[in-house]
C-alpha cells in the first residue's frame, strides 16, 4: 500500500515508529508538513499539491494534526477524504473529539462517567459554575489546551474564582471540573485501535503536581485494566467516531472517568512502558479496513 502521514514534524518518535511499522510490512508510508499542503477545490476533481507536486496515488491517509493546526489539518483530511483515500480517523470524528465541550456533552449523553463540568461565557457567572461542581479545589481547562499546558488547579473557592474571571475577562473559553482527589495524581490511558484496547499504561504525575502528563515530566507504567474501564475507553473512542485514539481516564470512587479522548496519541510512553508494538498494530489496522472511498463522511460531515 502506499500511506501518506499528515504530520508537522517528521522527526517525533510517533511518525518515525509509523514509517518503521510500514515499511516492515513492505508498505511506503510519505510524510507531508501539513501547512504545506495546498488545496484546489474544483467540481468533481479534488485536489492536494504540495511543492508544486500533485499528492495522488495513496491509499490511506493517516492524520496526525497538531492541536495548533486543527482548522487547516481538518481542511486537508477532509481533501484527501473527497478523493477516495481512506482515513485512518475521520475528519468529522476528530473535529468532535478537539472540541472538549462538545465531546464532553456527547460522552454525558451516553452515560460515560465524567467529572462533573461546568462552562458558562459570562465571566459574573463564575462563582456559579465553581458550585455547580461541588466547589473548591476545582480543576479549571482551556478549551484549546494540549499536553497537560493551561490545566489549572484552584485549591480554595476565592482562587477559582480569579482565575475563572481572569480567563473569562480575556475571552479565553475553559471549563470548570471537579478534582479527583482519590486520583492521587495518577491517570490511565487505554490506546484503543478498531474497538479493541491494545495497550494501557498508568501515568503517574511529577512531585507536587497533579498533572500526570508525561510532557509535563510525568512517569508511566503497564497496567492492568478492569472489565469496565476496558469497556469505558472503547464505548468512548465509538461515541467520538475514532479508529485510533487515547482514552484518558481516572478512578474515582464512583468508577472510572474520562478526562480526555486524544485523537492523535503519542505512542512513545506507551510502547516504553508496554513493550506492545502500537504503531504495528495501526498499519495492521490499515492493511484490514483500507479501500477506496470507504469514507463514511468523504468529507461532507
Amino acid at each position: 500500500m502506499k500511506i501518506v502521514m499528515m504530520a508537522q514534524n517528521p522527526n517525533l518518535y510517533s511518525h518515525k515508529r509509523l514509517v518503521e511499522a510500514a515499511e516492515e510490512r513492505g508498505h511506503s508510508l510519505d510524510i507531508v508538513k501539513t501547512l504545506r499542503v495546498s488545496i484546489s477545490i474544483a467540481s468533481h476533481k479534488p485536489t492536494l499539491f504540495i511543492d508544486g507536486r500533485e499528492l495522488t496515488g495513496y491509499d490511506a491517509v493517516i492524520p496526525r494534526i497538531g492541536a495548533s493546526v486543527t482548522f487547516y489539518g481538518l481542511a486537508v483530511l477532509r481533501q484527501f477524504e473527497m478523493m477516495g483515500v481512506y482515513p485512518l480517523n475521520e475528519s468529522v470524528a476528530i473535529g468532535r473529539s478537539r472540541d472538549k465541550l462538545r465531546s464532553m456533552q456527547l460522552l454525558s449523553r451516553k452515560g460515560i462517567g465524567l467529572p462533573v463540568t461546568a462552562f458558562a461565557h459570562d465571566p459574573k457567572k463564575a462563582s456559579e459554575v465553581i458550585e455547580a461542581v461541588g466547589g473548591a479545589p476545582v480543576v479549571i481547562k482551556l478549551l484549546e489546551g494540549t499536553q497537560g499546558i493551561g490545566v489549572v488547579l484552584a485549591e480554595t473557592a476565592s482562587s477559582a474564582k480569579s482565575v475563572v474571571e481572569a480567563f473569562r475577562g480575556a475571552k479565553i473559553n475553559i471549563l470548570v471540573q471537579e478534582f479527583i482527589k482519590e486520583a492521587g495524581g495518577t491517570d490511565i490511558r487505554c490506546l484503543v485501535i478498531g474497538g479493541r484496547v491494545v495497550a494501557a499504561m498508568q501515568r503517574k504525575g511529577a512531585p507536587d503536581d497533579f498533572r500526570s502528563n508525561l510532557h509535563q515530566g510525568g512517569s508511566a507504567t503497564p497496567i492492568k485494566i478492569t472489565s469496565q474501564e476496558r469497556s469505558v475507553a472503547i464505548s468512548a473512542a465509538k461515541i467520538m467516531g475514532l479508529n485510533v485514539c487515547g482514552v484518558d481516564m481516572l478512578r474515582s470512587n464512583h468508577g472510572p472517568v474520562i478526562m480526555e479522548v486524544n485523537s492523535s496519541p503519542g505512542l512513545e510512553g506507551v510502547e516504553n512502558a508496554t513493550g506492545i508494538d502500537v504503531a504495528g498494530k495501526i498499519i495492521e489496522f490499515i492493511e484490514k479496513n483500507a479501500k477506496t472511498g470507504r469514507t463514511k463522511t468523504r468529507g461532507t460531515g
